[in-house]
C-alpha cells in the first residue's frame, strides 16, 4: 500500500511547501476533494450518542446562553486581550494565505466573531496557534482563553474542559494516496500503517481497528507529508479535515465510509462558566444572523458539497 519512488518524486514540491505545516496549497475546487455520494448523504449525529462520544455523557449539553459579563469575562476585559487558540495547518479551516499573509478559514471567521462580540474591538483579540495534542493543556495552563480549532466534544474531554454548544457535525474519515487499491475505510485500515494527530479523536478511534501501526504526529497536516513521502499508508482525521487534505493535494483521496459521528465545540476552562455562556450567546447570534451559513458557503461548501444545514448540530 506504500507509494513507490515515482509517487515520492511527484510529491517533492508539495513536501517542500508542507514541511513547515503552515503553507496553504492549491486553490479552487479540485476534484479530489469531492466526497462520494454515499458519504455525503450520511445522517448527522444525534443527541445522546454516548458510544461515539467515548463514554456516558451528553455532548450537546452546555450552559444556557447569556449576554452578561461574569467574573471570567471581566477578567479578560481587564487584561485587554482575549486569546483564542486556533489552527494554522488546516486548509479552509485555519491557515495562513501565502499570497496575502492573512490567517483565514471557517474557524478563523468564527474565532474573530466571538472575540469581537465579547471584547467589542477586534484589535483586542489575539489568535494563537495551538498544536492538536496541546489544546487542553493550553486551556488548563491559561495560555489561551478558549480553543476554536476543529475540536470534537467527547466525554473524556468534558472531564477536563468546558465546551460551548456544538457548532459543527463531524465524523472520522480516512485519506489514502490515489495509488492505493483501498476503496473502503476497512480496506484502507486493515494491516496498514495509519497516521493520526496526537490527542485527536482519530488516534483514539484507531485503537478499535486492526491496523499494523499508528503513527502519531503533532498536527494532522504532518500526516499528509508522511503520505507523500510513502512513510504511512493512510490518514484518519475529521471528515472536514480529510476533505481539506484532498483539496490541498490532488494525489490523495477520501475513501468510502465514515465512523464515530460527533460534534465540534469551543473549549474553555471548566471554571469559566460565564465565558461559556457568552460564547453560546455569540454562537446563537452568529447562526441566527446567517453569518455561520455564509462562512460555510465561502470556505467549506465547495469541498463538502452538502448544504450548510447538514453540518449545523440540532438538539433532539
Amino acid at each position: 500500500m506504500m507509494r513507490g519512488k515515482n509517487g515520492r518524486a511527484r510529491s517533492v514540491a508539495a513536501v517542500a511547501l508542507l514541511a513547515s505545516c503552515t503553507a496553504v496549497l492549491g486553490a479552487g475546487s479540485p476534484q479530489g476533494a469531492v466526497l462520494p455520494e454515499a458519504q455525503r448523504t450520511a445522517q448527522a449525529p444525534q443527541r445522546g450518542q454516548q458510544e461515539q462520544a467515548g463514554g456516558d455523557c451528553d455532548v450537546y449539553k452546555s450552559v444556557p446562553p447569556s449576554g452578561e459579563d461574569g467574573p471570567a469575562v471581566k477578567a479578560i476585559k481587564a487584561k485587554r486581550s482575549l486569546v483564542i487558540g486556533i489552527d494554522l495547518n488546516s486548509y479552509r479551516w485555519g491557515a495562513r494565505n501565502p499570497d496575502t499573509g492573512q490567517i483565514e478559514g471557517f474557524d478563523i471567521d468564527l474565532a474573530r466573531a466571538i472575540g469581537t462580540a465579547i471584547m467589542g474591538d477586534p484589535d483586542k483579540v489575539t489568535l494563537k496557534a495551538v498544536p492538536t495534542a496541546d489544546r487542553i493543556k493550553f486551556i488548563q495552563e491559561g495560555r489561551v482563553d478558549m480553543i476554536v480549532r476543529t475540536m470534537t466534544i467527547t466525554c473524556d474531554r468534558l472531564e477536563q474542559v468546558a465546551f460551548s454548544r456544538p457548532y459543527f457535525n463531524t465524523s472520522q474519515r480516512v485519506v489514502v494516496p490515489k495509488s492505493s487499491p483501498a476503496r473502503s475505510l476497512d480496506e484502507a485500515l486493515n494491516g496498514a500503517t495509519v497516521c493520526a494527530a496526537a490527542g485527536s479523536s482519530a488516534q483514539d478511534e484507531l485503537k478499535n481497528h486492526p491496523v499494523k501501526q499508528v503513527v502519531s504526529v503533532e498536527n494532522h497536516l504532518d500526516c499528509l507529508v508522511l503520505m507523500q513521502l510513502g512513510k504511512v499508508d493512510a490518514t484518519m482525521t475529521d471528515d472536514a479535515l480529510a476533505a481539506s487534505q484532498a483539496a490541498q493535494d490532488q494525489t490523495v483521496r477520501v475513501v468510502d465510509g465514515e465512523i464515530r459521528p460527533g460534534v465540534m465545540g469551543i473549549a474553555m476552562l471548566k471554571t469559566s462558566t460565564d465565558l461559556t455562556a457568552r460564547v453560546n450567546q455569540v454562537l446563537a447570534d452568529y447562526y441566527g444572523s446567517g453569518a455561520w451559513r455564509g462562512t460555510y458557503d465561502r470556505w467549506l461548501k465547495p469541498y463538502l458539497l452538502n448544504d450548510a444545514d447538514h453540518y449545523w448540530p440540532v438538539q433532539h
